[in-house]
């Protein structure tokens, strides 16, 4: 019978003194699979190689010190990602700072302590871990707009400009940089409901009728469905957006009927982006207006269809507008 696969995190050990290597094999072998490196050159090849988890690195070693080999490895797209933490006798401050802006993400310092060791190494392999759940769901949310768009007659594009508008407009209204990113990460699924509309009333080439209409009005609960509820982050953000973002800011918009600031404001911004990439990009059913068009029409809509201050911003970003369309374009 074959042996079961090893799927312990993998480290890479470096240092040119066997009795360190010792040390730090017998805190770790029990956890995790261990590659053994003692000289700056052999670490490269084995991190190349091997694409550990996570590497140990000696900062004082001949010919090649670890200061350069962490620079190596964060200057290779393939190990660049890797976290490094520095092992030295070195305490000086500069030196420490030096190492943190190669990359490397943590120091210990020698004589080794078995514990230290070992809690250093879960703690950063738990961060890897955490990136990389938000990595996938960040491709979870980004697939699942895609899917929306093959139900749809608007383009990838589409999704995307509206993104961008949406973060410009999030920064310019005073938001912070990170929530503007996920804002942008969370914007794509604003339609994803149309999954749930039948084709025959989604591409339907005419004018819905009333009971057609009543179907199509349906997509942004079944859209808050299909992301689901979340405590907090992206996917929270998304769930609102896709069932908030026909809201209007009178009252007149579904599918609730909520009217100015109880409307979220992540849908308030997304409303805005929306409409303006709708109205500027080319469909089957009309032509392409032009900015100026869409920026006039979207003022006649302050304070009836969209949130007047998220407007007043909006048109501040005139300048910008045209590179996000030139750059995502059709």
């Amino acid at each position: 019978m074959p042996a079961a696969p090893d799927h312990r995190p993998r480290l890479l050990v470096v240092d040119d003194e066997p009795n360190n290597l010792q040390v730090l094999r017998y805190a770790l072998q029990a956890g995790y699979r261990l590659f053994f490196a003692n000289s700056g050159a052999r670490a490269l090849a084995i991190a190349r190689e091997q694409l550990p988890d996570l590497v140990l690195l000696d900062v004082m070693m001949p010919q090649m010190d670890g200061h350069a080999v962490c620079a190596a490895l964060k200057a290779d797209p393939a190990t660049a990602q890797i976290p490094v933490i520095f092992i030295t006798a070195l305490i000086d401050s500069d030196d420490e700072a030096y190492g943190l802006r190669l990359g490397a993400v943590d120091y210990i310092t020698k004589p080794i302590s078995p514990p230290v060791v070992c809690a250093r190494v879960r703690t950063h392999l738990s961060l890897v871990h955490m990136n990389e759940l938000r990595e996938t769901r960040l491709q979870i949310v980004q697939r699942l707009g895609r899917a929306a768009e093959y139900k749809d007659n608007e383009t990838g594009m589409h999704v995307i400009r509206m993104s961008h508008y949406a973060q410009r407009l999030a920064l310019r209204a005073g938001l912070s940089a990170a929530w503007a990113d996920d804002l942008l990460n969370a914007a794509p699924m604003h339609d994803v409901g149309k999954i749930g509309i039948p084709d025959a009333v989604l591409r339907k080439p005419g004018p819905l009728d009333i009971e057609e209409w009543t179907v199509m009005r349906r997509h942004p609960e079944i859209g808050a469905e299909i992301i689901g509820e979340h405590p907090s982050g992206i996917l929270r953000m998304a769930h609102t957006i896709a069932l908030a973002h026909h809201e209007k800011w009178d009252g007149s918009g579904y599918p609730r009927g909520l009217k100015g600031e109880l409307i979220p404001l992540e849908a308030r911004i997304v409303a805005i982006a929306d409409v303006f990439d709708a109205l500027t990009s080319r469909r089957p059913y009309k032509e392409a207006w032009s900015m100026m068009q869409a920026l006039e029409y979207i003022q006649t809509q302050a304070g009836r269809h969209f949130d007047p201050a998220l407007v007043a911003h909006f048109a501040t970003l005139a300048p910008e507008l045209p590179q996000i369309q030139e750059r995502w374009a059709d």
